[in-house]
């Protein structure tokens, strides 16, 4: 099998990997389309000492299931969280903060960056034949976006700011969006500015911050400025929601988030 290894932070391409095996409960999964997350570019920088095939965002079609063989021949998207299935976590249906949990192409379970991989079949959800391949790779991204909307209430009064315009921050626009808040994107680079514009979403620049006006701040930059940005621009008693993962220590001052009773929600 052909893909992407990673070994201590480097990326080479192999051409005789072991085809993965599928375990009990499990698929075997022919990768037709996967997508590039800012979460596998960390990695490269020693976000999480991670050895093995990355990339968790795909579309495949379900070669082998045993135990569930009305997924053969089906083309799937798959959450990327694989709990124990055991503990109190999993039980209650958060199986994604399963302390022995695996995730696919981050920790302990090879990834979409190759022919095939595995996954439960509890996992994965069937795509519409309606929704192609190059748009169906990103529902999981999409799915993350969307999960905002479930942790912070976001109405048509809201004042939102999204802090960068890269893919994710693009998506978690148009989700957000939806609930005909008053929002604003901050966007470096004249494509992004474009794209929001198709959307009719407001594009600003880092140099016109509303400072401490802002209800929701959406942090997705995947830099360390930007959670200052949103510690800034948040107002008193707002909440500042965290899309970003960092290598390394973040430095931020705790004193004005204590005062001010900011909520800070990892997503």
């Amino acid at each position: 099998m052909q893909g992407v290894w990673l070994e201590k932070q480097t990326l080479e391409f192999r051409d005789a990997l072991a085809l993965p095996v599928p375990q009990p409960n499990e698929a075997l999964i022919k990768v037709l389309v996967a997508g590039i997350c800012g979460t596998d570019l960390q990695l490269t920088k020693g976000y999480y000492p991670f050895n093995g095939i990355p990339g968790h965002e795909f579309v495949g079609e379900v070669i082998e299931a045993p135990e569930a063989p009305h997924f053969i021949g089906k083309r799937v998207a798959g959450e990327i969280n694989i709990g124990c299935g055991h503990c109190a976590l999993c039980h209650c249906g958060l199986s994604r903060h399963c302390s022995q949990r695996r995730v696919l192409g981050i920790k302990n379970h090879n990834g979409a960056f190759a022919e095939y991989l595995t996954l439960p079949v509890t996992n994965l959800h069937v795509i519409p034949e309606s929704i192609d391949d190059e748009k169906a790779v990103f529902i999981e991204p999409i799915a993350a976006a969307a999960h905002i909307l479930d942790q912070v209430a976001i109405g048509p009064h809201s004042k939102v700011l999204i802090i960068g315009a890269g893919r994710l921050g693009l998506l978690i626009a148009q989700v957000v969006k939806t609930t005909q808040c008053q929002l604003q994107v901050i966007a470096r680079h004249e494509k992004q500015r474009q794209i929001l514009k198709q959307f009719e979403i407001t594009a600003i620049s880092e140099h016109q911050l509303p400072l401490g006006e802002a209800d929701v701040v959406i942090e997705a930059s995947g830099s360390p400025d930007g959670l200052q940005a949103a510690v800034n621009t948040v107002k008193p008693t707002g909440s500042i929601v965290l899309k970003s993962t960092y290598t390394g220590e973040t430095r931020l001052n705790f004193s004005h988030i204590v005062v001010n009773e900011i909520s800070l929600i990892g997503s």
